[in-house]
């Protein structure tokens, strides 16, 4: 009798799985099905409105690419999408994903996928081992809202990630965030040339580098050149911003900043707690944030690692473009440049090594003295004699590049670089310069006249005709420059 009982257990269980698995079976089949929107950075699906689940497809290919990892540098990326990072996936928690993986057959190597949303072994990458020329597909259910690293996980892994083979996949939470003006997608990664940052020409892969974690670039989505000048973020004021960050590692830590912005929440480890009022938020190798704030007023912002030689050293920069008025309540600008006993160490050294330029001598009592505006403005960057910093910041002394506009009939460039600052590659004395030069603001146009007459005869400079307060008042006229300056 007992027996039997356990035999009708045991029937009757396997019955009700059996019916389970049909009805799961049968639920999955009855899902709507949808391609899924897989976007380049910096660019990010929009939200999903529905609200309930969906079949998801997904569609990746894996391409070995040529691309520019700074100005004048090539590297050979392997890539998800052919960018890095590679496409930005977006579902909703509850959906099933199809995830299909195709290896391009002009690739060399087999490739594979590791999202950091899946639940199972490898998160997916032992089911999409995948040779050149070859395709492979898995499922699977997204479980948890948040946002996730995923990246390639075939041996080397460190080299295939540190290839630039990572992106982000959000789950959107059954409850979405709340709408903003934009949503940017910026992950960094740390990449590992045979030679130093800078050099010119294809550079390969160094393991040894890597191994020992130091890196020749860190950048944001792939390139040194990725968000900067043309290719910068834009927005207006008022505009309320999200970026979804990641880092794609393979090993460094990002300190995530943005220079000039403060953090009103950030999602830390792309999770749903949320913290606000952050200035640095940490995210390790193989994580993510997401960062909210609003623009409220006008300029161009820095995203940086605030490991700070990472970013003006190796790459880690980017920028963010608010146009729109000034907000003279929230930011000012410079309101007052005067002498302080403290600078005039600074300035006392200038005046013995350098004469008072003829400009100067002949502007009478009273007139801006071109040697401090520059201690005051330009010396941190440049230089007290005017010899720049190597691969970073370009000379003054003997420079071509700034005597070739200041013996031009027309200067107003110059009068444009003080009062707008300059991004983008330039050559001076024969050397590549790409770093950044941020408007000098608060400046009237007799300092201007000042500052440029001081640098154009100093440090062996010669040949510039003296600059006059109505030749800058002309300049700045002729640019339109909104920088604004004290009446002189």
């Amino acid at each position: 009798m007992q027996h039997r009982s356990l035999t009708k257990i045991l029937a009757r269980s396997l019955a009700l799985v059996i019916w389970m698995l049909a009805t799961t079976a049968g639920a999955e089949e009855s899902l709507p099905v949808e391609k899924a929107i897989v976007t380049a950075p910096p660019n990010v699906p929009p939200p999903i409105t529905r609200t309930t689940p969906a079949r998801v497809v997904v569609e990746l290919e894996v391409i070995e690419k040529p691309g520019m990892i700074a100005d004048g540098v090539e590297y050979t990326f392997w890539t998800f999408g052919g960018t890095v990072p590679g496409g930005f996936i977006r579902v909703r928690v509850g959906d099933t994903v199809e995830l299909h993986l195709a290896n391009h057959p002009d690739n060399k190597l087999p490739h594979n996928i590791d999202l950091h949303a899946v639940t199972g072994p490898g998160g997916g990458a032992a089911s999409t081992f995948t040779a050149p020329g070859h395709k492979s597909r898995f499922t699977f259910k997204a479980l948890n809202p948040g946002l996730y690293i995923y990246h390639c996980a075939t041996a080397p892994v460190g080299m295939h990630v540190a290839n630039g083979m990572y992106g982000l996949i959000y789950v959107q939470s059954e409850k979405p965030l709340p709408p903003v003006d934009h949503e940017f997608y910026v992950v960094q990664g740390d990449f590992y040339t045979d030679q130093p940052f800078g050099v010119k020409g294809h550079q390969a892969f160094s393991m040894q580098r890597a191994i020992d974690e130091h890196p020749s670039y860190v950048v944001f989505n792939g390139s040194a050149l990725s968000m900067v000048g043309d290719q910068a973020l834009q927005a207006k004021v008022g505009d309320r911003i999200r970026i979804f960050v990641g880092n794609g590692g393979p090993n460094l830590v990002s300190s995530f900043h943005v220079i000039g912005e403060i953090f009103d929440t950030v999602y830390f480890e792309g999770g749903q707690k949320t913290q606000n009022d952050v200035q640095t938020t940490l995210i390790p190798a193989g994580g993510s944030a997401i960062v909210e704030f609003k623009l409220d007023t006008n300029g161009t912002y820095l995203l940086v690692d605030h490991s700070l030689l990472r970013t003006f050293n190796k790459g880690a920069l980017a920028m963010l473009k608010a146009e729109g008025e000034q907000v003279a309540a929230i930011y000012s600008g410079k309101e007052l440049d005067e002498m302080y006993l403290g600078d005039e160490a600074v300035a006392s050294a200038l005046r013995k090594k350098h004469p008072t330029p003829l400009a100067a001598k002949t502007a009478g009592a009273g007139a801006p003295d071109g040697r401090t505006l520059f201690a005051n403005n330009c010396a941190m960057c440049h230089q007290a004699e005017g010899q720049g910093l190597e691969g970073v910041f370009p000379p003054l002394a003997k420079a071509d590049y700034l005597m070739a506009r200041a013996t031009a009939d027309d200067r107003s460039e110059l009068v444009d670089i003080i009062l707008n600052g300059k991004t983008g590659r330039i050559t001076v004395n024969g050397n590549d310069y790409n770093a950044v030069m941020t408007p000098v603001s608060g400046l009237s146009d007799a300092d201007i006249a000042a500052v440029l007459n001081f640098v154009t005869t100093s440090w062996g400079n010669t040949g510039a005709r003296p600059f006059t307060t109505e030749e800058v008042a002309q300049g700045r006229a002729k640019i339109g420059s909104k920088a604004g300056a004290a009446t002189p």
